[in-house]
C-alpha cells in the first residue's frame, strides 16, 4: 500500500472510534518515537508503540501489543504465557509489514487486519492522551485512551510492560 492508503484505512479505522483524534504530520526520518518527541516536543510517556511479537510456533500465531514508550514489552513473560507459546519473539520487519500492511515507526494499533489480537497495556489506557503511529512513517495518531478502548476486539492487560529502570549519572 501506498503511504495515502494506509493513512486512508488508519484515519477510516480511528473515525469508526467515534473518539477524538487529530492527524499529525510527522517526517517520515523522525518517525521513530524518542526522535519524534525529541522534535516534535511530545512527552515520551504519552507515546506508545504497536509492537508484533510472534510465537516460535508453526504456524506462528501473533498479537500486536501497544505499550508505551517508557516501558519494555513483557514479552517473555505475559506476552509468551497468554500465547500459550513456548519460545515468542519480535516479529522481522518484513512479517511487521506482511501481515499489518503498515510501515516499521508507523504500525498502529488502527487499522489492523480483523482478526489479529490487540494487547494493551493497562497502563496506556491510564493517559489522558496519546501518540501513536499513523499507518505510515510520514504521520502519527493524538488522541484518547477512549479510541483505542472502541477497537474490536482489544484486550487491556495488566503489567504487558514493565517501566524501564531510569538510570542516574555519577
Amino acid at each position: 500500500m501506498t503511504d495515502d492508503e494506509l493513512e486512508a484505512v488508519v484515519h477510516g479505522a480511528l473515525v469508526a472510534t467515534g473518539a477524538p483524534f487529530d492527524i499529525l504530520p510527522c517526517d517520515p526520518a523522525l518517525a521513530d518515537t524518542a526522535a519524534f518527541c525529541a522534535h516534535y516536543g511530545y512527552s515520551p510517556d504519552i507515546s506508545a508503540n504497536t509492537i508484533l511479537i510472534g510465537s516460535k510456533t508453526d504456524p506462528p500465531s501473533y498479537v500486536a501489543c501497544v505499550v508505551l514508550a517508557t516501558t519494555r514489552l513483557d514479552a517473555n513473560g505475559v506476552v509468551r504465557r497468554r500465547l500459550g507459546a513456548r519460545k515468542v519473539s519480535f516479529a522481522p520487519a518484513d512479517a511487521t509489514v506482511a501481515i499489518t500492511g503498515m510501515m516499521i515507526g508507523g504500525v498502529t494499533a488502527f487499522g489492523l487486519p480483523d482478526g489479529l489480537p490487540i494487547w494493551v497495556d493497562a497502563a496506556v489506557m491510564r493517559r489522558e492522551q496519546l501518540i501513536l503511529g499513523g499507518g505510515s512513517r510520514s504521520t502519527k495518531v493524538l488522541t484518547t485512551p477512549a479510541a483505542l478502548a472502541a477497537l474490536p476486539g482489544l484486550e487491556v492487560v495488566d503489567d504487558l510492560a514493565n517501566p524501564i529502570p531510569v538510570t542516574e549519572g555519577p
